[in-house]
């Protein structure tokens, strides 16, 4: 029997949209003042504002390092950087990622769990972004994004342990990947994928200590092979 209280969409958890409405709101007032809809002639250079201030730059990293100086307003880079994007196409993509990944990762782990899957991602990928000798700053959501796929592909995997079909659990990330790869040849690409490849990692073995279970649950699923 059909429930016509049931709302016409799957309602997303509070975490999900904690991480994704700042990224939405950002990017509407970024549109609005490049359209000239807000912010008198400045509103055109907000964007490359808030890259800069954002961004994670490899170069400001390793100088960091080498002045042992962690000043708080670069260190927030890490956390930062995954809510400014380049463009309203880079933020859409971005945000369906979130919204789909978040919403069944956050169906299994505690909200916490998500925020930590998400933030350990992102600062995972940043730190290995950082390992490389390139001007090209790193923002956007995608480590982070990729950081729940990591934690699905890891939720997927325990799902199928021992139906001989564990593979399966690897397909999302294959198929990224691949899509990734057929973008750089035809569109051009940079080292990004360092950066999200670092984060599926990190979201992965993130999920193994946070999932319901944790550790106990992974030695159980691998005793029943």
């Amino acid at each position: 029997m059909q429930d016509h209280n049931a709302p016409p969409l799957n309602p997303l958890p509070p975490v999900v949209w904690a991480l994704a409405l700042p990224m939405i709101a950002l990017e509407i007032v970024l549109q609005a003042g490049a359209a000239g809809l807000a912010g008198g002639p400045d509103a055109v250079g907000w964007r490359i504002d808030a890259i800069t201030k954002a961004a994670f730059v490899p170069d400001l990293w390793r100088e960091m390092l080498s002045l042992g100086q962690y000043p708080p307003e670069h260190m927030a880079r890490f956390i930062a950087y995954p809510f400014v994007h380049g463009n309203l196409t880079h933020t859409a993509f971005a945000v369906v990622i979130l919204l789909a990944l978040g919403k069944f990762t956050a169906e299994v782990l505690r909200f916490w769990a998500v925020l930590v899957v998400f933030f350990g991602a992102a600062i995972a990928g940043a730190l290995a972004y950082g390992l490389l000798t390139t001007p090209v700053p790193l923002f956007g959501a995608y480590p982070g994004d990729y950081g729940l796929v990591g934690a699905f592909t890891y939720l997927m995997w325990l799902r199928l342990a021992g139906s001989g079909r564990e593979y399966r659990a690897f397909s999302m990330i294959g198929l990224l990947l691949a899509a990734q790869l057929v973008f750089g040849v035809f569109l051009g690409g940079g080292l990004d994928w360092v950066a999200d490849l670092a984060g599926f990692a990190a979201g992965f073995a993130i999920t193994i200590l946070v999932a319901p279970g944790g550790i106990a649950r992974l030695a159980q699923r691998l005793r029943q092979r």
